[in-house]
């Protein structure tokens, strides 16, 4: 089983995507062994707890600069023999001693079809009011690896959702978790625990069938 930690600052949703998916068995091979928040509120504790998943908080307002947060980070997945992460609405940067610690194994899910409204500034609703002040016809998410760059890493899965006339930034936030994010971050990290990613420079490569 790989031991797997789940970072997360808020509400949840893509956690909570990821535990039903356990729980039914869409992921295999994966001991959900942790939960860590940057923040001590977040409603995702609360979601892990609820499914009885072991939960963490390193407050990062309470660290002057991110070197030290991502140290402790670091450090506490560490001592938990944590093999795979996956951020889960996390807000926030990782560290380059972090990220390269874990090559290949950090998945980040990000609310549309990289290259398209990624990099530094494109998180939350920023990404979905671009995609519309853009006019686009489609977006998405991606699954991906984390690197030392913004959404810099090699792409994993990805998912289009049609952009609607009507749409607001909200309605689009919406339909992009609904339709791509909570079904194809749950099965990235299934790929990984499976085994069968293999990453050949920029490229992912996927054994079997999807």
């Amino acid at each position: 089983m790989v031991k797997t930690a789940i970072l997360v600052s808020g509400g949840g949703t893509n956690l909570q995507a990821i535990i039903d998916a356990h729980a039914r068995g869409d992921i295999k091979n994966c001991e959900l062994a942790a939960v860590i928040s940057s923040k001590p509120d977040a409603y995702a504790l609360t979601r892990a707890e609820l499914a009885g998943i072991s939960t963490y908080v390193i407050d990062r307002k309470q660290y002057a600069d991110s070197t030290g947060f991502s140290a402790d980070i670091h450090k506490l997945l560490t001592k938990l023999d944590i093999e795979l992460v996956a951020l889960a609405g996390f807000m926030y940067v990782l560290d380059a001693p972090l990220v390269n610690a874990f090559e290949n194994r950090i998945i980040n899910i990000h609310p549309a079809l990289i290259p398209a409204f990624c990099g530094v500034g494109f998180y939350g609703l920023r990404v979905h009011e671009r995609v519309l002040e853009y006019g686009v016809k489609i977006t998405g998410a991606t699954a991906h690896f984390c690197t030392a760059g913004a959404d810099e890493g090699p792409i994993i899965l990805q998912q289009s959702v049609e952009v609607r006339e009507d749409d607001t930034p909200q309605s689009l936030q919406r339909r992009v978790m609904e339709e791509a994010e909570w079904h194809i971050l749950p099965r990235a990290i299934s790929l990984y625990c499976e085994r069968r990613l293999e990453v050949e420079g920029r490229r992912v490569r996927i054994r079997g069938e999807l």
